[in-house]
C-alpha cells in the first residue's frame, strides 16, 4: 500500500467520523473551547480573596480596583460562557472574552513568559473561529445574496485563527535528542504546517485533537496530585487551556479551513 493509498484510506475514515458526528461536533467543540473561561470563572469564585490580595500586592492598585479586577473576570467568564453555550450575543461574548485574555496577560505578567503568551494566543485564535462561525450563523439568513467571498472578514478570521492555534503545538515541542522526541517534533511539525496553510485540513486537525488530547491526559493529570498543591492548580490550568485549544481544532474539523486555504484553491484547480 503506498503513501496516497494510506492518505485516501485515513482521510475516508475521517470523513465517515465526520459525517456520524456532524449535529454534534459544534456543541463539543464549543463546550471544549469555553473551558478554560467556565474553570478559571469558577475558580475565581473559590479563591476570591487568594487572588484579589494577590492583584493588591502585585500592583499596589488598592482593596477596591483589585476586587473590580476579580470580579470583572468572574462575570466576563462565566457570562461569556453562558452567552456562546446559549448561542446569545455569541459575537459580544467573544469580544468579551478577548478583552478577558488581555487583562489577564497584562495583569498576571503574562507577556513576559514566552510559553504562557504564545498559549494565550492560540486560545485566542479558537475565539477567532468562533467568532467567525457566528458571522457565518448571522449572514444565513441571506442566503443566496451574492457575496465577494474571497475578501470576506470570515474567511481571514479563520485564516488567522488557524494559524493562532498551532502556537499551543510550538510549546510542546522538545528539543532533545531522544527518538520519541525527535519522532513527535517532525510527525507535530509536519502537522501544524498542514493546518497553517489549510491542506487536508480537516485529517490534520483531527489528528491534532487526538495527539494533543493524548498529551494533555498525561501530562495534566491534575487529579492525581493533592488539591492543596500548588501543582495541582498549575496542571488544572494547563489541562482546561489545553481543551479551549482543542475546542478551536474541532471547529476547524466541523467547519472546514475556510476560504484562505490550499483545501479551497484546490476546488478552483
Amino acid at each position: 500500500m503506498g503513501n496516497s493509498d494510506i492518505m485516501g484510506a485515513a482521510e475516508d475514515i475521517a470523513d465517515q467520523f465526520l459525517r456520524m458526528t456532524k449535529h454534534y461536533l459544534p456543541h463539543l467543540a464549543r463546550l471544549c473551547l469555553i473551558s478554560t473561561f467556565l474553570e478559571d470563572g469558577i475558580r475565581m469564585w473559590f479563591q476570591w480573596n487568594e487572588q484579589r490580595d494577590y492583584i493588591e500586592a502585585t500592583w499596589n492598585c488598592g482593596y477596591f480596583l483589585a476586587t473590580c479586577f476579580v470580579l470583572t473576570n468572574l462575570l466576563g467568564q462565566l457570562g461569556g460562557c453562558i452567552l456562546i453555550l446559549s448561542r446569545n450575543f455569541v459575537q459580544y461574548a467573544c469580544f468579551g472574552l478577548f478583552g478577558i485574555i488581555g487583562l489577564q496577560t497584562v495583569a498576571y505578567s503574562i507577556l513576559w513568559d514566552l510559553k504562557f503568551l504564545m498559549r494565550n494566543l492560540a486560545l485566542g485564535g479558537g475565539l477567532l473561529l468562533l467568532l467567525a462561525e457566528s458571522r457565518s450563523e448571522g449572514k444565513s439568513m441571506f442566503a443566496g445574496v451574492p457575496t465577494i467571498s474571497e475578501s470576506s472578514p470570515k474567511q481571514y478570521m479563520q485564516l488567522g485563527g488557524r494559524v493562532l492555534l498551532i502556537l499551543m503545538f510550538m510549546t510542546l515541542l522538545h528539543f532533545n535528542a531522544s527518538f520519541f522526541s525527535i519522532i513527535q517534533n517532525v510527525v507535530g511539525t509536519g502537522l501544524i504546517v498542514l493546518v497553517a496553510i489549510g491542506f487536508k485540513t480537516k485529517l490534520a486537525a483531527l489528528t491534532l485533537v487526538i495527539w494533543l488530547f493524548s498529551l494533555n491526559l498525561y501530562f495534566n493529570a491534575f487529579w492525581t496530585i493533592p488539591a492543596y498543591k500548588p501543582m495541582h492548580d498549575f496542571l488544572k490550568y494547563d489541562f482546561f487551556q489545553s481543551m479551549s485549544v482543542i475546542g478551536g481544532l474541532l471547529l476547524v474539523v466541523a467547519l472546514g479551513p475556510g476560504g484562505v486555504s490550499m483545501d479551497e484553491k484546490k476546488k478552483e484547480w
